[in-house]
């Protein structure tokens, strides 16, 4: 229902003679109805900046605007942006149907009009049988369900929602992810939400902006983010398990790899070579890293490269097999079940060309290769 643009946004904080940069140049923008999640570590800047659109947190420098209209100078009240806090913020002294209808109260819609829309918002989360109960007599999960109720049913030409699903229990949190993405969908409802849970993220974003130390690393697609992911950080960050990250000895022209027992750049021993056939970008001879992720990795008895067991676990959908290249280990997801391999157990590894991807080893930079990125 809005787009959203946030152009050099940068919040900085002082503590005592210190300054800490919370947000540090943030771009991005989210069309018309268009679901963004804000993903990183704890402290990387996600919530400073799902605060910061709301009106909570005062920029140092940069611009938001909804619809092209700057709103970063409006007090949150004017900024027509509805909000479910992390820490629920529910008025104690009204029932949790009350909570949930407040702000329609406040635009003085009908009494008929409010208790329907409570009721439909209740039943989408699982909450009706509470509604006549005040909060100190809820759960923590029917609390941050009151919070996200409250913020949905207002129907705001954009919703933030900050850790909205965080106390929820494993299967309660897909459900109430499918219905809340279905509802945002049905009344396209443009949303920012806030969360450090990766399957959280793939499961309700259109697209996810990848945060760490209050910069934004990358901001694209689940299979943008997986694929091709900008630099190494994103590349170990997304995915689970995360992506083989390796250090290389580069020939000249990326003809032949040579992949090294440690990842820091300091000496190690060649524990393999790759051939990748004209797959590489066209490198200078030198140090590199390389990824290639778990999934695409494929165990074959005469593949050149040769490891040790250390594990085989089945996790009843797919095998999760870690094998050690004379020091350095990687990780082998196979959809089936890897039954004859035993710890200890030599085996080879396969790394298909055109799922490798180089970054820099300078500055951890994805390179990008002749007819394309790899990974696809």
């Amino acid at each position: 229902m809005a787009a959203l643009e946030l152009r050099a946004v940068s919040k900085t904080y002082r503590v005592g003679d210190r300054e800490i940069l919370a947000v540090d140049d943030l771009s991005l923008s989210a069309g018309d109805g268009e679901i963004i999640g804000l993903l990183g570590s704890s402290g990387c800047g996600k919530t400073t900046t799902l605060r910061a659109i709301a009106g909570f947190v005062q920029l140092t420098a940069g611009r938001i605007a909804i619809d092209g209209n700057d709103i970063h100078n409006l007090p949150p009240a004017r900024r027509g942006v509805a909000m479910a806090f992390e820490g629920y913020a529910l008025y104690p002294p009204l029932r949790i149907r009350e909570n949930i209808g407040f702000s329609l109260l406040r635009e003085r819609r009908p009494g008929g009009e409010i208790r329907r829309a409570v009721r439909e918002i209740a039943a989408l989360l699982d909450i009706e049988d509470i509604l006549d109960h005040y909060p100190a007599f809820a759960s923590a999960g029917q609390q941050q369900r009151t919070s996200l109720a409250r913020a949905l049913i207002r129907r705001a030409p954009l919703t933030l929602l900050d850790e909205p699903m965080s106390q929820l229990d494993p299967q309660l949190r897909a459900q109430v992810r499918t219905r809340v993405k279905e509802y945002l969908a049905a009344h396209r409802l443009s949303a920012v939400f806030v969360t450090h849970d990766q399957n959280e993220a793939i499961s309700l974003a259109d697209r996810i902006a990848v945060m760490e130390q209050g910069r934004l690393q990358q901001f694209g697609t689940v299979g943008e983010l997986k694929n091709r992911p900008n630099n190494l950080f994103v590349a170990g960050f997304i995915g689970e398990p995360p992506m083989n990250l390796m250090a290389a000895e580069v020939e000249a022209g990326g003809a032949r790899v040579k992949l090294l027992g440690e990842t820091d750049n300091r000496a190690a021993a060649a524990v393999g070579e790759l051939r990748l056939n004209g797959a590489a970008p066209a490198l200078d001879a030198g140090r590199a890293h390389i990824g290639i992720r778990p999934h695409q990795v494929v165990l074959a008895d005469d593949a050149p490269l040769r490891g040790r067991v250390i594990s085989n676990q089945w996790l009843g959908d797919q095998s999760h097999v870690l094998v050690d290249l004379g020091g350095l280990r990687i990780v082998v997801v196979s959809a089936g079940r890897v039954r004859d391999l035993r710890k200890g157990e030599n085996i080879g590894v396969n790394f298909p060309p055109d799922a490798v991807i180089f970054f820099s080893a300078k500055d951890g930079t994805a390179l990008p290769r002749a007819g394309g990125h790899g990974g696809e």
